[in-house]
């Protein structure tokens, strides 16, 4: 098994680029592993976790709800932001500066075949990550990702996750609120789930920034213990 994951930060990159990047990076262990089938051979497949901040953008999830979207294309082009129907699992998603996205192409082979599993972890290492800022973060039943105040009038949620998973190979991922925008989730119903309030790590810190890089080297070092994974950083250029 390999559990070497190769960690790339594409920085500030349009999402249907980053979308199509993650579609190669997904076929090619694919690829791979039909190929070991059918020749029988043992060739290691990859495992790749993706870094990237996207322009505004809404994204649609298959069981999603277009009705969750609450502005009209002239209203999105108005606050220069897109919108796409994607492959994941999950409902509308908001993307945009300030908010940290990562997207693991893993092969669950090399670690464990248990998708369940799998999101738990992801959840895990945010949790993990935001108890370092001293915030209590947790999972609220029934809802993928990560909630701070669960149970009380206050909740709200700090990271989104949904996921696509074939033949135990994984794409698509996480979007963590570093620094990000909060007024550009007014425009859906996030995940669309109604009367849910989200939040920002510089809010609740009360602070006008924190630094992203602390952020992403914090969730890496979560993400290595948790998958008991060897981190490889890569260039940036895809």
């Amino acid at each position: 098994m390999n559990k070497k994951v190769a960690a790339k930060d594409l920085g500030l990159k349009d999402y249907k680029e980053t979308w199509d990047y993650q579609e190669l990076l997904f076929q090619k262990t694919i690829d791979l592993k039909i190929k070991n089938r059918r020749e029988e051979t043992l060739l290691e497949t990859p495992n790749h976790f993706l870094f990237v901040e996207h322009p505004h953008v809404y994204t649609l999830g298959k069981s999603g709800d277009i009705t969750n979207l609450l502005v009209d294309e002239k209203q999105l082009a108005a606050r220069g932001a897109q919108f796409y129907k994607i492959n994941r699992g999950g409902d509308i998603t908001y993307h945009g500066p300030g908010q940290i996205v990562g997207y693991p192409i893993l092969d669950l082979d090399n670690f464990f075949t248990d998708i369940h599993k799998y999101l738990r972890l992801l959840e895990e290492m945010v949790i993990l990550t935001l108890a370092e800022y001293g915030l209590k973060a947790e999972r609220s039943e029934g809802e993928t990702g990560v909630w701070l105040d669960v149970g009380t009038p206050f909740a709200r949620k700090i990271c989104a996750m949904g996921v696509r998973a074939s033949r135990w190979v994984t794409m698509h991922g996480f979007a963590l609120n570093v620094n990000a925008d909060l007024g550009y989730f007014d425009m859906m119903i996030p995940c669309g789930i109604k009367g849910k309030a989200v939040t920002s790590l510089n809010v609740e810190l009360g602070q006008k920034e924190v630094s992203m890089e602390e952020v992403k080297k914090r969730l890496l070092k979560h993400f290595s213990r948790l998958f008991e994974a060897e981190i490889i950083k890569e260039n940036t250029e895809t």
